[in-house]
């Protein structure tokens, strides 16, 4: 039998525009690959995840009519298709096996994650049922994602006969999760000599990348064939039943493994494009500073989206450096994008004219700093008005770890690419791209960063060099380490205890923030929910 593992990227909500692109691949696989049976990702009819559409009566008529259409379309072939089904008062994420134009099986999904970016138990009810399907001769077992994180599906499955397990899959990118997907699929094998599909989503949602990587172990655990990250197509794969024994044939290579710094920047240029693209903007616009984030942040766009559909803004103050435009203009020719200088000086000196009977008697202090920051949000963001183009905000994790960033003036923006990238790895970023073609001038990798919001500014004026910061920060965001435990580790107790305060007290900044895209297991947003108001001290 020849499979398919249609590998692709869908558009949360959109169920027509899905539907057509399910057919348009079921045909390709039929008709020019010549396939008997095209696997489809998780939910994948209406997109993953769904998340409160699914409570909408209408969405699931859509859902029926859609199912209904795949069905016709099947003639000659057989697809696995994912999509969530309502019964009887009941929500399930399912999936059925369609085979010239009848439903063969559907199974509903029986471990449903309620964890990090999860919130399945929301809306799902669990199946309780092992679905085993005879096709060409080859028992199989049907499985949805989370199923397969727990080793009982997979020992039931060998127990009822199975011999191969498909596994359907909307399972998001973080830096290393290629690696602990691999894991898991050869312990499963190792423990049940069944051989896997493992189909996965491809594409950005929101905060969310998939990044595919589908991938097959044959029943000793062995990787039989890896789909490539971030790469849309049919992947064809021979399965042959002989004696007991299930042999897998891949038809192509697989693909080579991303280093993590090579998959972070794919994740981040996916996660722009799908962005932009699925809701409807003209392209990006950016306010190039001549700093590292916004250097990063416009290579990324353009690899995205192209130069033609990115726009680089500089908006020098008095206190911007010349080499700072210097550098920015010569970065925005080197990519080929479209910039435009606009100072902000009559800006500033309005604000500060119309607030100076309110400010009377009062020396300048951070006030001054935040009015520069938000007249170039406010210029920023009529340029996005009057194009279509989106905001793209430059801002890093470090920074919006512990709030230095000015609320409506650089926060100012729609989508956040380096959201949940820190300072260290934004150079590493940089570094990596600028290996590929030199884009982002040598000068801006070696200044020291500056918001240069006063004279002489630098942000080692106001934060722990960011090498150091960076490593606080990581022990307090993603391990949950309390300072104590980060102090013993060899950190300054006083500057431990600052940080923290600081990661805590700016979390109503970062409820106001644009989403940006999840790269790591504690993103902001999604990932590391706090309140706004609390009183805890975590000592």
């Amino acid at each position: 039998m020849k499979l398919a593992i249609a590998q692709i990227n869908l558009h949360v909500g959109n169920i027509r525009k899905n539907t057509a692109e399910i057919i348009g691949w079921i045909r390709q696989a039929r008709e020019i690959r010549q396939a008997e049976l095209i696997v489809f990702p998780e939910l994948a009819i209406c997109g993953y995840p769904p998340e409160d559409l699914l409570l909408r009566p209408s969405f699931f008529r859509q859902i029926r009519q859609a199912l209904q259409e795949i069905c016709d379309a099947t003639q000659g072939i057989a697809v696995l298709i994912g999509f969530p089904w309502s019964e009887n008062d009941r929500i399930y994420n399912a999936c059925a096996l369609i085979k010239d134009g009848d439903e063969v099986a559907r199974y509903y999904k029986k471990v449903l994650p309620n964890y990090g970016v999860f919130d399945e138990k929301r809306y799902f009810h669990p199946g309780d049922t092992t679905r085993i399907v005879q096709l060409d001769g080859i028992p199989i077992s049907l499985s949805i994602c989370e199923d397969l994180w727990t080793p009982d599906h997979a020992r039931a499955s060998a127990a009822a006969g199975a011999r191969l397990l498909i596994n359907i899959n909307a399972s998001p990118y973080h830096q290393g999760k290629a690696a602990e997907r691999t894991a898991l699929l050869k312990a499963r094998a190792a423990e049940t000599g069944l051989s896997i599909v493992y189909v996965n989503l491809l594409g950005g949602q929101d905060e969310l990348v998939f990044d595919g990587g589908s991938t097959i172990v044959d029943g000793n655990g062995a990787i039989v064939y890896r789909a490539p990250q971030f790469e849309e197509g049919l992947y064809l794969i021979e399965l042959k039943a002989s004696n007991g024994e299930l042999q897998v044939h891949p038809e192509q290579l697989s693909a080579p493994e991303l280093t993590n710094v090579a998959g972070i920047y794919q994740a981040l240029v996916m996660g722009v494009r799908d962005y932009v693209h699925k809701n409807g903007f003209k392209g990006a616009l950016i306010g190039l500073s001549g700093g590292i984030d916004s250097a990063l942040t416009l290579a990324i766009a353009v690899d995205a989206l192209g130069a033609e559909n990115v726009m680089a803004v500089m908006l020098p103050s008095r206190y911007t450096a010349d080499m700072s435009t210097e550098d920015a203009r010569a970065m925005a020719d080197r990519l080929g994008a479209p910039w435009h200088i606009i100072p902000i000086e009559k800006a500033f000196h309005a604000f500060t004219e119309l607030l100076a009977p309110v400010f009377a008697g009062l020396p300048a202090d951070l006030t001054e700093e935040n009015i520069q920051a938000r007249c170039r949000g406010v210029l920023l963001m009529a340029i996005s008005n009057k194009t279509g183009m989106l905001l793209l905000t430059t801002g890093n994790k470090s920074e919006m770890a512990v709030g230095y960033a000015t609320l409506y003036g650089d926060m100012a923006g729609g989508f956040a690419p380096l959201k949940d990238v820190s300072k260290q790895l934004v150079y590493a970023l940089s570094r990596w791209r600028n290996a590929r073609a030199e884009v982002i001038p040598q000068r801006v990798l070696e200044r020291p960063p500056s918001a240069e919001l006063r004279p002489d500014q630098k942000d080692e004026d106001s934060l722990p060099p960011y090498e150091i910061l960076d490593k606080i920060l990581e022990r307090y965001i993603e391990n949950d380490e309390n300072p104590e435990s980060i102090i013993a580790s060899g950190f300054d107790r006083d500057l431990v205890f600052e940080v923290t305060r600081l990661v805590d007290r700016s979390e109503y900044k970062r409820r106001q923030a644009a989403p940006g895209i999840k790269i790591t297991q504690r993103a902001f947003g999604r990932d590391r929910r706090y309140p706004i108001t609390s009183g805890y001290l975590d000592v």
